[in-house]
């Protein structure tokens, strides 16, 4: 095949008009959506999989001396890794009913094929997949807030960290042994656990441990990935609603299509 890149070529060869037809039938917009929903959920899905496995690691050596303080957290995390496979396969799958909505209701398609119809079958499905998508989106924004907590966990944890070592050597009365970490205050340990909490010199050497590393940049990455997804739903939600609208407006002017 020759590229599209060199319009006179197909021009020469008759199929330019083929060639334009093809480029105005993309629906660019769904097409961008589904791309960033498909990196979101990568991101996420990966990140947040791999975080939860190193928070379990993380937690449990640091800020649980118990086993039985911390098995409600190692349930949640066991069984929200199982959810996380459920969630990359979904959004494939709907990923790609999204991009194939938005080729059959965009309005290029419509006028490249003249004699396309769309029915009340087409315009139903095309309105489940509005209220759908809305649904969706308010669910990924709690997922997105609820993200956030380990990450603001991390940074204030990083900070911390940070003044303890500003502390041991600026002062020269233990003063960096007042300022702590408690895991309990964000959820991760009930409120009876012991220690629960980290202070001092402790906490500055735990915040140089590969560990916390990893688990940071992996909460960050679960972060940025549940923003992009999010991000991809509000897009298609406007896609989808504009395409629908047409397909409406259309139908009550009594075009055929």
């Amino acid at each position: 095949m020759f590229p599209v890149k060199q319009p006179w070529l197909c021009k020469a060869l008759g199929c330019y008009d083929c060639c334009i037809r093809c480029l105005g039938a993309v629906p660019y917009t769904s097409l961008l959506a589904t791309l960033l929903c498909y990196t979101g959920v990568a991101l996420f899905c990966g990140g947040g999989h791999e975080a939860l496995t190193h928070t379990h690691t993380f937690i449990e050596l640091y800020f649980a001396r118990d086993v039985q303080d911390f098995i409600v957290m190692a349930d949640f995390i066991k069984y929200f890794q199982y959810v996380i496979y459920g969630l990359a396969s979904f959004f494939f799958l709907y990923g790609l009913l999204l991009l194939a909505e938005g080729f059959y209701t965009t309005s290029a398609v419509k006028q490249t094929f003249g004699e396309f119809r769309s029915t009340k079958f087409g315009r139903c499905l095309s309105l489940t997949f509005i209220i759908l998508t809305c649904v969706l989106a308010v669910i990924w924004l709690v997922v997105f807030g609820f993200t956030a907590i380990p990450v603001l966990f991390f940074i204030n944890m990083k900070s911390s960290c940070h003044k303890v070592n500003i502390l041991s050597e600026t002062t020269m009365f233990n003063q960096q042994a007042r300022v702590c970490m408690d895991a309990r205050m964000y959820g991760f340990l009930p409120w009876n656990a012991l220690p629960g909490i980290v202070c001092g010199n402790t906490l500055a050497n735990i915040c140089k441990t590969p560990e916390f590393y990893v688990t940071y940049d992996l909460y960050i990455c679960a972060f940025a990935g549940a923003g992009i997804t999010l991000l991809a739903l509000l897009i298609y939600v406007v896609a989808t609603t504009y395409n629908y609208a047409v397909l409406r407006f259309l139908g009550r002017k009594g075009i055929r299509f």
